[in-house]
């Protein structure tokens, strides 16, 4: 770990004392196995949301969508080339807020080669504004073989922290499970939620077993899950969890599977923003709680 992010962590340490000591809540945080580094389990994606492009007027909300996440405990912002601008607005709304030290900066490489990955990667460093990438994924398994070579040496030399894979369709399962086992990644994203729940079945006891941090994408499966339950009322025993909308009751049922180490939500919308950290705050649903929910979110 570099000095930088060093005294990073500390002042996020020294923060999170002080709000102990004040009696203001943090949120939950789950370890990263591979280094014990532990995430707030609310973080941000940035797919179609961030893809504005120089436009200022586009960019305002996001701004604030970005000084809320990180003023609530909000630490992990995912990216990829594959996003259009997404990269670039992220690392310069970050660098005008002052906040892209201490923000877990995470992309992925999407291309075919390792001269054009390592070209791509480049930019995503220069475009995030990060001196080294906190975490850099696989995106989908595109030349999966190819990328993994040079991200271990990346790792080795320290121009990333972490490395991990990354899919979001049950199709791919079987070959995230393979490479899942050649025990070379840090970090496993894949998707995860009420409505796409097959990860659990052998993706996510292996990342478990293997100690490897879990990213759950697609929380709100493209917001199909808002879809379902359009009209519908909260379970009035949701309340006991702390949960007070749906986003909430969606995310902290993700995020309390003992596998996932942090849910990345996307939303171009300060508002939304401030209704997702909040499900990761109060308690979390235990097993049983976990079978309640989902077999309510099915019934409607």
């Amino acid at each position: 770990m570099d000095a930088g992010k060093r005294r990073t962590l500390g002042t996020l340490a020294g923060l999170a004392l002080t709000s102990a000591a004040s009696g203001k809540e943090a949120m939950a945080a789950r370890p990263i196995p591979s280094g014990g580094e532990r995430l707030p389990v609310i973080g941000i994606g940035t797919w179609q949301t961030f893809d504005v492009g120089g436009d200022a007027a586009a960019r305002a909300p996001l701004r604030e969508v970005l000084r809320q996440f990180f003023a609530g405990g909000g630490r992990v912002v995912d990216s990829s080339p594959m996003y259009g601008s997404s990269e670039s607005v992220v690392g310069d709304l970050c660098d005008a807020l002052g906040i892209c030290e201490p923000l877990f900066m995470a992309t992925k490489v999407y291309t075919q080669g390792r001269d054009e990955g390592i070209r791509q990667m480049q930019r995503s460093l220069e475009r995030m504004r990060a001196g080294r990438m906190d975490l850099m994924q696989v995106h989908n398994l595109l030349d999966v073989d190819t990328h993994t070579k040079t991200l271990r040496e990346w790792k080795a030399d320290k121009r990333v922290r972490y490395i991990g894979i990354t899919h979001y369709t049950a199709s791919a399962y079987a070959e995230v499970e393979r490479w899942l086992k050649t025990k070379q990644y840090d970090v496993l994203q894949i998707n995860y939620s009420l409505a796409e729940s097959e990860s659990e079945e052998r993706l996510l006891p292996l990342a478990q077993e293997l100690g490897v941090a879990v990213i759950a994408n697609r929380p709100f499966a493209e917001g199909a899950m808002f879809r379902h339950v359009r009209g519908k009322a909260l379970p009035a025993w949701a309340a006991e969890l702390g949960i007070a909308s749906w986003a909430q009751y969606f995310l902290k049922w993700i995020v309390s599977h003992p596998a996932v180490t942090c849910a990345i939500p996307g939303t171009g919308r300060p508002e939304h923003m401030a209704d997702n950290l909040k499900g990761g705050f109060g308690p979390l649903p235990d097993e049983s709680q976990r079978r309640r929910m989902a077999q309510a979110y099915a019934a409607l």
